[in-house]
């Protein structure tokens, strides 16, 4: 009985004092060895959170089970995990030795973080008891150290980079070089293996080593550019028969050599992922064995249905029945014809993605979908297929992503679509829809984070409440009013793209935008807008695309657009700005598309664009009010590949370094786009990922015609022409070899014709008319073989013209107004020309945009037209007639008595005069 007192009366103690008790406990946990040796890794790392503050400051405390990442084991003490994998802050520097003091280490996960291309420490081989280790996307290199074979207790081995997000590949790729794998079979116990993104090429006996571990579940090898298993390998008959998850996608893999290996470990897989191989031909009848497949991805090969489409009998037909396939991709295959109606029958179907196949003209009807109660995701782009549905119709099933880009869905805007009020991505774009958005559409999809109905001619306005959506692309369709507000409360919006619309007002609900912090490019591009663009850019330091080109806007730029860092792209072309350049633009470092042309933008070309941008691959200022020289630090823009000042009032001569444009110079690897790519996590419920992708396009007059290019790297032009230029025409410029189009036309230049000409071998282009350039056109012209457009009108070039296939062919306009210029196509020989002497040439200011000859020529026109006018109303309108005369008649009677009376004024002045004198 007293015992049992006692018992109760330390259990009461216990509880009165539970605090301190629980304090007590904890406090014998840390063990002081252990403590030390975290402190010593702890010291030669760098650990910061979003703040930048030291994200391990907890790491200054007796308990050291307490600190963050650091996990012990509750009875015992003992450091077990080490894990720094998603925390809200990322670690960085170099790892100490001290872990090997944490002899009962069991998990070591340093996923995400940065340790600064250095190699994997070879001590972790004798971290015996580790049966985790995650060093994936952590940013160490090189060769895997082979002392990893002594880590006999591990069974997760991550080494490569994160197998699902495949848009930053290139930052990962090849991030290890293993040669062969034998060293993985001793890890016996493994269960999940990750090498994605490692160089694999040279570890022939791969198939061996996985088929020969025996408690393997998991194994994903993305883009390992593994080698072909050979078909004099070794039987796998004792093949582990308890894989269950298989990732070998992107590493062109032929058929031949993994279905024979593939189909031997295949009985329980419940994933597959073989996409981006070079898997060919029908579909293998084996894959229907799989009978406990849920996920099976063959997107990107060259899959193609069964030979005999007569009978119907194509191997499609045959998957869709496997009784647990929750997700089909056969995405980017050469799969044609029709889709089978018997799809409808994978009644747990989740996932269905067919995009990039060609069933052109299939129709698909409901009956395809009848059964699809648990689909959320459905992917039909670019198959260009018919969806028809009966009016009315309600689906079974509620989508979260809607792919349907370049499917027929119009005219009329989809009913079914609106009934799933769950989507959160949906892409209709390029669909063929003419018609007006459905009233109330924005408030029945409170779920959308991503939109794409661009390409189409829907109609419609944005409501009065804001918009919350991460990425919109509305781009070229019919919709009108103002700019909405866009509200980020609840999400980062990411993209705007609203060009070739019809919105009008101002633009100012951009300042109101929140969380705009995440914004990365905005296009506002040929609408309706006016005014004067708001000063506001500072509440946008991700910006790295701004196009408000094609508009109505005026005033002076804003000087916060130099607050934009991050900006890479900037076009405010066609728009009605006014004055000289905000300095602040200097900060805008990393620009590479500079588009100002076709404003009333005035003053002198900066120096710091040459300086401070030097990035810059396409500059124009073209058909502005720029005065000055051409500044000499342009010469700076090695990376240059378009430069467009004409039609200014740009004088002096031009810069004898213009040699120094790399990119026009030399063979170089050239931005065939300048493009801007994004991937973004819309959806967290199903780890849906968007790529977005934006295109600058240059506008330029190429061959007398303004075309828009994206392909900026198939064009290296330099047009300075319609300026007041003078001087001759630097040596350097015939450096420029890779030059495709030359326009110096309608300036002031002076002296011989271009010596070098020849050496611009890639030119398409030329033009110097209206100069007033001299002499012998150089033989060297003959050599342009790509000569396409020539014109060398209205200058004083004279002698002979070069005998060539190619210069032959052109129009004599192309020669004309030059003073003793002969031969084909001007004249049959030089013999028969008589240059007529005196005859100056025309060319110069007086000829630019042939401003004189149109001034004097409507001169004479409006002449004659008031003339003829005039007479015409007289004829015929008597009343005006008659005091037209009765006018004259006052007239002549007025003048006749003027005359006179100054007449006899001056005669009696003369008299007195001479009175005077005598």
């Amino acid at each position: 009985m007293r015992s049992h007192k006692l018992v109760l009366f330390f259990a009461i103690s216990c509880l009165l004092l539970q605090e301190k008790c629980t304090d007590a406990s904890v406090r014998l946990l840390c063990k002081e060895s252990e403590r030390k040796a975290l402190l010593e890794f702890k010291h030669n790392l760098q650990a910061m959170d979003s703040s930048g503050h030291d994200a391990l400051s907890s790491w200054k405390s007796e308990e050291c089970c307490l600190w963050d990442g650091v996990n012990c084991n509750s009875l015992t003490g003992h450091v077990e995990m080490l894990d720094f994998m998603y925390r809200s802050w990322f670690v960085a520097g170099t790892i100490s030795p001290s872990l090997l003091k944490l002899h009962h280490l069991t998990s070591l996960n340093f996923f995400g973080n940065d340790f600064n291309g250095s190699l994997i420490p070879e001590f972790f081989g004798y971290l015996k008891n580790l049966k985790l280790l995650d060093l994936s996307n952590a940013n160490f290199r090189g060769p895997i150290p082979s002392q990893l074979r002594n880590l006999s207790m591990l069974e997760t081995l991550r080494l490569g980079g994160n197998s699902i997000d495949m848009t930053f590949r290139h930052i990962f790729k090849k991030m290890f070089s293993i040669g062969k794998l034998e060293w993985l079979s001793h890890l016996s116990r493994l269960k999940q293996v990750d090498l994605s993104f490692t160089n694999l090429s040279n570890a022939n006996d791969w198939s061996q080593v996985i088929s020969h571990l025996p408690f393997l579940e998991e194994l994903v090898m993305t883009d390992c550019d593994l080698p072909s298993i050979s078909s004099s390998s070794p039987s796998s008959s004792n093949t582990s028969t308890s894989l269950t998850h298989l990732d070998l996608s992107a590493n062109n893999l032929p058929s031949s050599a993994i279905y024979p290996w593939l189909f031997n470990v295949s009985r329980n897989l419940l994933h597959l992922d073989l996409s981006s191989n070079q898997l060919k031909g029908p579909i293998p009848k084996a894959f229907r064995n799989m009978n406990a497949i849920g996920k099976l991805y063959l997107s990107d090969n060259l899959l193609t249905l069964a030979e005999n489409q007569l009978r119907g009998d194509s191997v499609l037909n045959e998957i869709v029945k496997l009784p647990y396939i929750t997700a089909l991709d056969l995405g980017y295959n050469l799969l044609n014809g029709s889709i089978s109606k018997s799809i409808g029958q994978v009644s747990n179907l989740q996932v269905l993605r067919l995009v990039g196949n060609s069933f052109d003209g299939d129709v698909i009807s409901e009956a395809h979908f009848s059964n699809f109660t648990y689909l959320r995701e459905l992917d039909l782009s670019y198959t260009y297929s018919t969806l028809k549905f009966n009016s009315g119709w309600i689906p079974p099933f509620k989508l979260i992503q809607i792919r349907l880009c370049s499917c027929k869905l119009g005219p009329r805007f989809p009913d079914w679509i609106r009934t799933q009020t769950d989507v959160e991505i949906l892409d209709i774009s390029a669909s063929g829809i003419s018609d007006s958005l459905p009233y109330g559409f924005w408030d029945s999809f409170l779920g959308l984070t991503y939109i794409n109905m661009s390409f189409n001619q829907i109609n419609g306005t944005f409501p009065n409440n804001s918009i919350h959506i991460s990425h919109l692309n509305l781009s070229s369709n019919n919709f009108s009013g103002l700019l909405p507000h866009f509200s980020l409360d609840s999400m980062n919006m990411r993209t705007i793209n609203l060009s070739k619309n019809k919105f009008t007002g101002p633009i100012s609900p951009i300042c109101s935008i929140t969380g705009e912090g995440f914004l990365a490019w905005l296009d506002l591009s040929n609408n309706l807008f006016s005014g004067v663009v708001p000063d506001c850019f500072g509440s946008f330091p991700s910006l790295t695309a701004l196009n408000l080109g094609d508009n109505s806007f005026s005033g002076s730029l804003p000087s916060s657009l130099g607050s934009l860092t991050s900006l890479q792209m900037l076009s405010l072309r066609g728009n009605k700005f006014s004055g000289e350049l905000p300095s602040s633009l200097l900060n805008c470092t990393k620009f590479k598309f500079l588009d100002l042309s076709d404003n009333e933008l005035s003053g002198e070309i900066p120096m710091w664009i040459g300086q401070r941008l030097s990035s810059l691959v396409f500059l124009s200022l073209q058909r502005n009010q720029f005065r000055g020289r051409i500044p000499r630090q342009l010469c700076g823009l090695k990376y240059l590949q378009i430069l467009d000042l004409s039609v200014n009032k740009i004088s002096d001569t031009i810069p004898p370094c213009l040699n120094n444009f790399t990119s026009m110079a030399e063979k170089v690897s050239l931005d065939r786009r300048i493009e801007h790519h994004l991937s973004d996590v819309v959806s967290f419920q199903w780890f849906a990922q968007v790529q977005v992708r934006y295109v600058d396009e240059a506008l330029l007059t190429w061959k007398g015609t303004k075309q828009s290019y994206p392909q900026l790297g198939l064009l290296l032009a330099i047009d300075l022409s319609c300026n007041k230029l003078t001087g001759e025409v630097p040596e350097g410029l015939s450096s420029l070899q890779e030059l495709v189009a030359l326009n110096l036309s309608r300036n002031f230049l002076t002296g011989k014709f271009i010596q070098n000409i020849g050496h611009l071998r890639q030119l398409e282009v030329l033009d110097l008319s209206r100069n007033k350039f001299s002499g012998n056109i150089p033989t060297s012209l003959s050599e342009l073989t790509f000569l396409s457009t020539l014109d060398l009108s209205y200058n004083e070039l004279s002698g002979k013209i070069p005998t060539s296939t190619q210069l032959q062919s052109f129009d004599p306009s192309s020669f004309s107004h030059n003073r003793g210029l002969c031969g084909p196509p001007v004249s049959p020989n030089c013999s028969m020309v008589d240059p007529p002497p005196g005859k100056p040439a025309v060319g110069g200011e007086e000829d630019c945009d042939e401003f004189m000859k149109w001034f004097y020529t409507g001169m004479g026109l409006g002449f004659a037209m008031g003339f003829w006018g005039f007479c015409s109303v007289v004829f015929f309108k008597r009343s005006w007639r008659h005091s037209y005369f009765r006018y004259l008649d006052d007239a002549k009677d007025w003048v006749y008595v003027s005359v006179v009376l100054l007449k006899t004024r001056l005669v009696s002045r003369i008299r007195a005069l001479s009175t005077r004198s005598d």
